[in-house]
């Protein structure tokens, strides 16, 4: 007979004889093919996945144009870790609120809302980049503002998965968002490339502001059931550490955190030096570092769909710390490889996928592990730690890069992941279970 559900394994999926006017034959993949993307089954996942798609290459392209703006303002990589900390700052003092506020309005309006304000941040960027009177403080006060949407729309962001599929597709539909924003990472840096050589920064950040019209038309277009607001039992300040509390005493989530909020500091500041890498050590233009970060990008991208075909069948701590393990190889040899580039771009790409194993992993257990009415604070703990070790690993970053050189600050950060990982390993493997 023919499996009655997506738990039968790929092999054994046939295609009736009454149905074909054939013989039986078995269909190989088809049942993997359908694990891969059973998210977009739902019709408002469907529109959330197109839209995303279109504004994070444009929010890539963005991100791209704005790290080699500031370069070439300053010079100063200390000043690109300036940046990227005052960019995840608000984070830091706004996300447990947004949690909160994620977990008692309608998730959908705080999208709306948030991507809204990313837009107008977009355009009010190539406004000033166009009429040449872009100084570094501006980049300052704008990277804020788009940090302090981020502190809202994250939380909202992630908790409303579970709403526009269902508990069962949850894992997949993390996993696919992952895709989208890593599929972006392949286009996004590698058009703005192009865009800055032939068009101009400003173009960047214009294409930037247009593409969140895709996103905020498909939340208009998604149908959803009447929100309803859960009675007010504390005050929202209550409310919020409700959530801190939850976490903290789930030991498997607050694990998780710690080792996130290391590779927070030491891990993701690598991106934070691109522009310094591509410029001093590979010695290659605006096209080119598009390319590296595409590299990336592309795989991070199939990093997520490894995690959204074998998430549920694989042991997911293997994932977390195999993929840590293989980020911090990666980086730890990028720290060497000097003028070769493509052998960069190999190691960005390897090292893009380890990264989502383990970065799309850990969110998953975080939110299959949470109820649903903490889930929002559950992730504005997750966007703390994610967004408060950014400003942290951004200025590590840009200090370290200052005194001891970008590949040093690499090696140094690929040395202190592995060791976080195999920390948790033996801890992991030394407890007694709950």
């Amino acid at each position: 007979m023919p499996p009655k559900n997506g738990n039968a394994p790929a092999e054994i999926v046939a295609v009736p004889e009454e149905i074909t006017g054939q013989p039986r034959r078995i269909i190989w993949g088809d049942l993997l093919w359908r694990q891969t993307f059973s998210a977009l089954h739902h019709r408002n996942f469907r529109l959330f996945f197109g839209g995303q798609l279109i504004s994070l290459i444009g929010t890539w392209m963005q991100n791209t144009a704005q790290g080699w703006l500031v370069y070439q303002l300053t010079g100063s990589k200390m000043v690109l870790g300036a940046v990227a900390a005052v960019g995840s700052a608000p984070m830091l003092i706004f996300s447990i609120w947004g949690g909160s506020v994620a977990d008692r309005r309608s998730k959908r309006t705080i999208v709306l809302w948030t991507q809204t304000g990313q837009m107008l941040v977009a355009f009010v960027f190539a406004a000033l980049v166009w009429s040449g009177r872009i100084q570094t403080w501006h980049i300052l006060v704008l990277a804020a503002l788009g940090g302090l949407a981020m502190a809202f729309d994250m939380p909202a962001r992630q908790a409303f998965m579970v709403e526009m599929t269902s508990r069962e597709d949850l894992v997949n539909a993390i996993s696919l968002n992952s895709s989208i924003v890593n599929g972006a990472r392949v286009v996004g840096p590698s058009v703005a490339g192009f865009i800055m050589a032939q068009a101009g920064i400003a173009t960047c950040f214009l294409l930037n502001g247009v593409s969140f019209l895709a996103v905020i038309a498909s939340l208009w277009m998604m149908r959803l059931p009447p929100f309803i607001q859960p009675k007010r039992t504390h005050s929202a300040w209550a409310h919020a550490l409700e959530g801190l509390a939850y976490v903290w005493k789930q030991r498997r989530m607050r694990t998780l955190l710690m080792l996130f909020a290391v590779v927070g500091v030491f891990g993701w500041s690598y991106s934070v030096l691109m522009p310094a890498f591509a410029t001093e050590v590979l010695k290659v233009g605006e096209r080119r570092y598009g390319i590296l970060l595409g590299a990336n990008g592309a795989g991070a991208f199939l990093g997520a769909l490894t995690v959204a075909t074998v998430g549920n069948r694989t042991n997911r701590r293997r994932l977390v710390l195999g993929g840590l393990w293989i980020f911090s190889g990666m980086l730890a040899l990028l720290s060497l490889v000097g003028s070769y580039y493509y052998l960069a771009l190999a190691c960005l790409a390897i090292g893009g996928w380890g990264m989502i194993l383990f970065f799309s992993t850990t969110n998953t257990l975080l939110q299959t592990g949470a109820s649903d009415e903490m889930r929002g604070r559950v992730m504005g703990v997750w966007a703390l730690v994610f967004g408060g070790m950014m400003p942290i690993g951004g200025l590590e970053a840009g200090v370290v890069s200052h005194y001891l050189g970008v590949r040093w600050t690499m090696a140094i950060g690929a040395a202190v992941c592995a060791l976080a990982g195999l920390v948790v390993w033996l801890v992991v493997r030394l407890r007694k279970p709950e």
